[in-house]
């Protein structure tokens, strides 16, 4: 028994068979006939695509980072300020 020579499809080409895989539309068995490829290809292919799709309507924005806030300082400033809103004024500007 020979070995088949790799094939390698261009990426329209493992788009539309998964993309075909993911209408349900045919089996597995079915799909690997008509496209001439292994069913397991083909549900890898489908998985690249699944997992690459929510990359599609990504805008860059990173939701998981929050700005790092240094908690200390900013007690330290709002301690400042409060001293500064309950002194009578004449004694803002020796505070400064």
């Amino acid at each position: 028994m020979t070995r088949r020579p790799r094939c390698n499809h261009s990426p329209a080409f493992q788009a539309k068979v998964a993309l075909a895989a993911i209408q349900g539309e045919k089996t597995m068995v079915e799909l690997s006939q008509q496209f001439g490829i292994h069913a397991n290809q083909i549900k890898q292919w489908k998985d690249q695509l699944l997992e690459g799709a929510m990359n599609v309507f990504d805008d860059g924005r990173k939701e998981d980072a929050a700005p790092v806030v240094d908690v200390n300082n900013l007690h330290a400033k709002i301690g400042e300020l409060t001293l500064e809103n309950d002194a009578p004024p004449s004694h803002r500007s020796r505070l400064r």
